[in-house]
């Protein structure tokens, strides 16, 4: 009995075959060529877009610029003024002007709680137009 052996199957390794998977690439490839062939081109509504144009009966009036400064200085189209001639600057404006405008402005030390101060004083004239702009700006200018 000592000179039997034992055989064990050897397993071979698996394999992946090249040809077949090219040939699923290349019909997938086909499909997909086909498919988007066989596509309807989109179509576009064509849309008349409106534009804006200026009356020619009030010339266009420039908005009036508050720039904010550091230390709580106030320019009045670039004008220094106290904090407190704000209200009436901005009453005699509005009784002054047919459609007033206020552009808030500040330069890069404007504090936050000032800028917010003329706008509530902006509001509280009854001017619903104005305009905060987001860039800063030299003071004074």
């Amino acid at each position: 009995m000592e000179g039997h052996k034992v055989k064990v199957p050897v397993r071979k390794k698996a394999r992946i075959e090249i040809i077949p998977l090219i040939d699923v690439i290349f019909f997938l490839l086909a499909t997909f060529v086909l498919f988007t062939l066989s596509l309807n081109r989109i179509q576009s509504v064509e849309v008349n877009l409106p534009f804006g144009s200026q009356s020619k009966d009030k010339p266009d009036v420039e908005p009036v610029t508050i720039q904010v400064s550091d230390l709580g200085t106030i320019f009045w189209n670039r004008e220094l003024i106290e904090p407190g001639e704000v209200p009436s600057r901005l009453a005699y404006y509005k009784t002054q002007t047919e459609d007033p405008r206020i552009l808030i402005a500040g330069d890069e030390k404007a504090r936050f709680g000032t800028t917010v101060s003329i706008l509530d004083e902006v509001r509280k004239a009854g001017i619903t137009k104005f305009s905060v702009e987001t860039r800063t700006r030299p003071t004074g200018k």
